[in-house]
């Protein structure tokens, strides 16, 4: 049996790379960045010192979002979010991915940007992250 190759604890500047590689244009610094991605704007916050890591995208101010929607949303964190998910943060709708920093893969990350802008993209339609929907146990 092969063993899954390790990968070192991620941290700041290798996520600098992987944003670099991936996004464009790219403003801000370690830590902190704005950037492209899928016709999205999204950032990347980062927290080495408590092990954190939030990606997020706008995707509608509250005053402009009804009801319906919103428990849509709420549906869509349960079922075809995925790892992405919807929540609400100073009168603005997000799509975030939070996690810890040094435990997140190059892949986990990479797949966190297409999550995170695919589910802003989908608001108002199919409310999903991607491709997969999870049916729990119907």
């Amino acid at each position: 049996m092969v063993a899954a190759r390790e990968q070192l604890p991620m941290n700041n500047r290798r996520l600098d790379v992987l944003i670099r590689g991936a996004a464009k244009p790219i403003k801000g610094e370690l830590g902190y960045w704005t950037f492209g991605y899928k016709d999205q704007v999204l950032h990347c916050i980062t927290d080495e010192k408590h092990n954190r890591m939030r990606l997020i995208c706008p995707v509608a101010e509250m005053k402009d979002v009804q009801e319906p929607q919103l428990l849509r949303c709420m549906q869509a964190n349960f079922d075809s979010a995925l790892d992405a998910r919807y929540c609400v943060y100073k009168e603005q709708l997000w799509s975030a991915f939070i996690h810890p920093l040094a435990e997140l893969t190059d892949h986990s990350f990479l797949s966190a940007l297409d999550q995170v802008a695919t589910l802003a993209h989908n608001f108002g339609g199919s409310y999903s992250s991607g491709a997969l929907v999870f049916r729990g146990w119907e």
